[in-house]
Formats: structure tokens, sequence, C-alpha cells
């Protein structure tokens, strides 16, 4: 069990409400990474672990209650503390979504590098049995009106809702992941990016100078969607890659011409990192998503044969 040396502060906005927001994170001598509402009347506990997680629409991973107390956008703040191997810490929020920053998880690991942490490495995770979900198996989990609505909106945009993600057993000690996008949009089009993570100083390194700066990306005419259902205030051209109407072009600049797909390693970090430990295996994600995260995940700890913890 690790934790940070000394408190951390970040002060932003949300980028669905958009309201400013300020997090604390605490040192803690308990496990788990635990989220406190400080907004709300009482301070209920809320757990970042995969089982606590209520919701994954709209391209992000929520925890807690979704008619009370929870807190979205967590998986970019997950993916940094994974990578400085913090696995207990007190987070305390004053609203219900964590800032967005500058749409990464660079700004959250860089802060956490140069306070430090102290303690072990978290427990390790070993896959023993492969773990295959697909998008098939998330839709089962949806009402049946709102999975009509996700095949009206991706049939209008031309996407196949074939994606899977699988976890296999490996013989090494981290965490090998393949992630590949397919987009109809030229700028995107087909993408893969891979990645392993084993703790060392190595694997932390490699994350923070070719994956940690990728942001988050959508198409100008989906913001307009999420803004109807009262989301995506707190986009802007600093935070968020805007894919233009056309698709062949970006309304800002990106680091990296994959860097939609790098993006993408960074929400399946944050989202393996619910498990509450390092997850030892390979990880193969195509056309992934939260959901499917989630979901492969909870099938992973469904049965005690498919995993040993270390």
């Amino acid at each position: 069990m690790a934790t940070f040396k000394k408190k951390i502060e970040f002060r932003g906005v949300g980028i669905h409400k958009g309201a400013p927001v300020r997090i604390v994170i605490k040192p803690s001598d308990v496990p788990g990474i635990i989220f406190h509402r400080v907004d709300l009347d009482k301070n209920f506990d809320i757990p970042a672990i995969y089982s606590n997680v209520g919701e994954t629409k709209f391209r992000n991973t929520t925890i807690g209650d979704m008619s009370g107390a929870h807190v979205q956008t967590i998986e970019h703040l997950m993916a940094a503390l994974m990578i400085v191997g913090v696995d207990s810490a007190i987070i305390e929020i004053n609203g219900p979504e964590v800032p967005i920053l500058d749409g990464s998880a660079y700004k959250f690991l860089e802060k956490f590098l140069s306070v430090g942490v102290i303690g072990a490495k978290p427990k390790r995770i070993i896959v023993k049995r492969e773990i295959v979900v697909s998008s098939r198996d998330a839709r089962k989990n949806i009402p049946f009106f709102e999975r009509l609505k996700f095949w009206i909106i991706n049939k209008i945009a031309g996407r196949k809702t074939n994606g899977f993600v699988k976890l296999s057993p490996n013989n090494g000690r981290g965490l090998n992941v393949m992630a590949t996008l397919e987009y109809p949009e030229k700028i995107i089009g087909s993408q893969t990016f891979s990645y392993s993570f084993d703790g060392t100083k190595k694997s932390r390194d490699v994350f923070l100078h070719d994956v940690a700066r990728a942001r988050t990306f959508g198409k100008i005419s989906e913001w307009e969607t999420l803004k109807k259902h009262g989301m995506g205030f707190g986009a802007n051209e600093h935070n968020v890659i805007a894919v233009n109407a056309a698709g062949d072009g970006v309304l800002n600049n990106i680091y990296w011409r994959d860097e939609f797909v790098r993006h993408k390693l960074i929400d399946a970090l944050g989202d393996m990192f619910t498990s509450g430990g390092y997850i030892i295996g390979d990880l193969v994600s195509f056309k992934g998503s939260h959901a499917l995260n989630n979901l492969v995940l909870r099938k992973l700890f469904s049965d005690p044969e498919n995993y040993e913890i270390i």
C-alpha cells in the first residue's frame, strides 16, 4: 500500500457541467482510493473501485450513487495514480466532476511526481484465465430506448459497434496493453498503440513522454448533442481535440498523429486501476470503451479461479 508524502490540490472545471471544482488529495493509512463529496451535507465514502462504477455513458467513468453522492470522469486521475503506484488516498472534492485540466493525465502525473510517494507497491492481480467482453455484452445492461438511441447515433456516424476488450494471462510482471481505434473520420481512421507497464521507472517514463499528454477528443457535432443533454460545457480548445464536422481535420493542434488512440490507452489504464491494484496480464482493447473496461473487470472478479492476488 502506498500514499503521497503530503496533500495535493488541483483546481479547474468539470468537462460536462463546466463548474469550478477543487480537489484535495490527502495521504491515507487505509487501503483504497476514496472520494469524499465535501459539498454535500453528508460526507459519504465513494470508493473508486470497479464494483462501485455507476455509469459509463458519455465517454467517462462515474463512481457512486447516480441519484446521490457520485463523482464523474475519474479515469485520467486514476491513470496517473496507477503510474505512480498510489493505491491509498482520500480525495476531497467539492462537486460531481473531477477537473478536466488539460484533458489528459499529464498535469495530475506531473504534480504527483513532484510530491513523491511512500509505501509499498500496490497488490498484483494475476490474470489466470482469458476474459473477453464485447459491445453486445455491454448493450445488454442498457435499457432498450438507450440502446436504440446509441444505435441511431452510431448509424448516422457510420460507426460499427463491434468492439471488445480481452484480458489474457501472460508470463510477465506487468500489464501489456494494445489499444485499437477505428473511426470513419479520416483524421482518425484506424490507429493502434501498445504500451507495457510493470511499475518500474522505465515504464513510468515511457508513459510520461509518450502517452500522458494525449487528450480526450470529440466531433463538433457531438459536442452540440452533449450540450443538449446538459453536458460538455467545460470543453474547450485547450482540453479537447476538436474534430471538424467533415471529419478530415481538427480545430486545434495535436501532439501526435495517433493522439486519439494514445488517449484511449489512458482511459483503459485508469479503468483498470479501479481493480484496486496492478492487473498483470495482456489487455487487448479493440474499439474499447469505459463500459467494456468495467465489464471485463466485473467478469474477471466474478470467479476466484480467474485471478490470483499477490
